[in-house]
């Protein structure tokens, strides 16, 4: 008997994988990149995953693939996190693939991760992922290391990914048996801490992100109030007919004062971005857990954590009003002089990163509010 066989027979209980990934449209015009996205990735598929689970008796299956009739996403939620293994291509950090992943990962299920070479999100760059390229030799390659993955997690267990530590409160690198607390008496401690306790550990990251907001809006503050104090200046030298000199030295006064909360704004941008980027399939997996969970279970560590992304975007839309004012008048101010390229550069780059993180948060804050008034309704 060979090892898949063996494998195979050690459970009479059927293993079920769903497969995460970019879907495409099988129903776009020939030629379109939502057709040739269906066709590239029911082909890896067919003859990569799909033959990587059969050899081990597991039945593989992508959302398309599901027959039963219903709410579609709500069996893609039950097949991730029911499902007794997921396979998921992250290629190109497809963002319903990336909120699918996130919280599949809080499970702590057997998850394997797939991807194009060159198309592998960063956020997600630590977890060991399978690459493939489009060719059927490299494709082979990915199918065999599909197998080898099955067969080391099957013969000696698959490894809970961080996401799923931190959230259960485990310290990464633990082993097995060392995420129980024990008690005095040296038994398992009877009382602990749940998921949503454990939703102080993304909390805590929301926290830095509003310090970070406020740090931005005191910034934006600032370079406000020097850029109103410079144009009263000029206002006055440019009435009063002043030689371009003069007015020449007021600007270079100006962008002499802006330069380090300028600097400062882009510096705390990154952060906040940065921020973002860590928490995105934290956040997203959350609010996956939370929207399973009946409104009258729900604990008030959920209400708050609904209540802090409200808040949260509430303070960072004022931020993003403020912030408009620099984007639309960054050009005009490069073209007064040279010695405004620099900051302004800076302040660009802020508005820039910025307003993408903020519009992607207001996605969560979306979801939270549908949450929250799904509860009370």
């Amino acid at each position: 008997m060979n090892t898949s066989q063996a494998l195979r027979q050690e459970s009479a209980q059927p293993r079920r994988c769903f497969v995460v990934g970019p879907i495409g449209d099988q129903h776009a015009a020939h030629g379109s990149p939502e057709r040739e996205a269906y066709e590239h990735h029911l082909g890896i598929f067919e003859q990569v995953i799909a033959p990587a689970c059969e050899k081990y008796g597991i039945s593989a299956v992508r959302a398309d693939g599901i027959a039963h009739a219903g709410d579609i996403n709500e069996q893609i939620c039950r097949h991730v996190v029911e499902s007794d293994l997921v396979v998921a291509d992250v290629s190109g950090g497809n963002p319903n693939v990336m909120y699918e992943l996130g919280l599949r990962h809080i499970t702590g299920k057997p998850t394997i991760h797939i991807g194009e070479s060159g198309q592998l999100p960063f956020d997600i760059a630590s977890i060991r992922t399978i690459r493939y390229q489009r060719t059927r030799s490299h494709l082979a390659g990915a199918r065999k290391e599909i197998e080898s993955a099955l067969e080391a997690g099957l013969r000696d267990g698959f490894e809970l990914l961080t996401p799923a530590r931190v959230l259960r409160g485990l310290q990464a690198g633990d082993g097995p048996d060392s995420g129980q607390e024990v008690g005095d008496g040296g038994e398992e401690d009877e009382d602990p801490p749940g998921l949503l306790d454990d939703f102080a550990v993304i909390e805590d990251g929301l926290d830095d992100m509003t310090a970070d907001l406020e740090a931005i809006a005191k910034t934006i503050e600032t370079i406000g109030a020097l850029t109103e104090r410079s144009s009263t200046e000029l206002l006055d030298l440019a009435q009063a007919n002043t030689p371009a000199s003069a007015r020449l030295a007021a600007v270079v006064r100006y962008a002499e004062a802006i330069s380090a909360p300028a600097g400062e704004l882009n510096t705390v941008a990154d952060a906040f971005v940065e921020r973002m980027a860590t928490m995105d399939s934290g956040v997203r997996a959350a609010l996956g857990l939370i929207e399973m969970t009946p409104p009258d279970e729900r604990d008030e560590g959920a209400e708050e954590f609904l209540e802090q992304l409200m808040s949260l975007d509430e303070a960072a839309q004022d931020g993003l009003a403020q912030i408009g004012f620099f984007g639309t008048s960054a050009g005009a101010m490069v073209r007064v002089s040279r010695h405004l390229r620099k900051p302004v550069k800076e302040i660009s780059a802020a508005v820039n990163q910025l307003t993408a993180a903020i519009t992607r948060m207001s996605d969560w804050a979306a979801k939270a509010r549908a949450l929250a008034h799904g509860a009370t309704a």
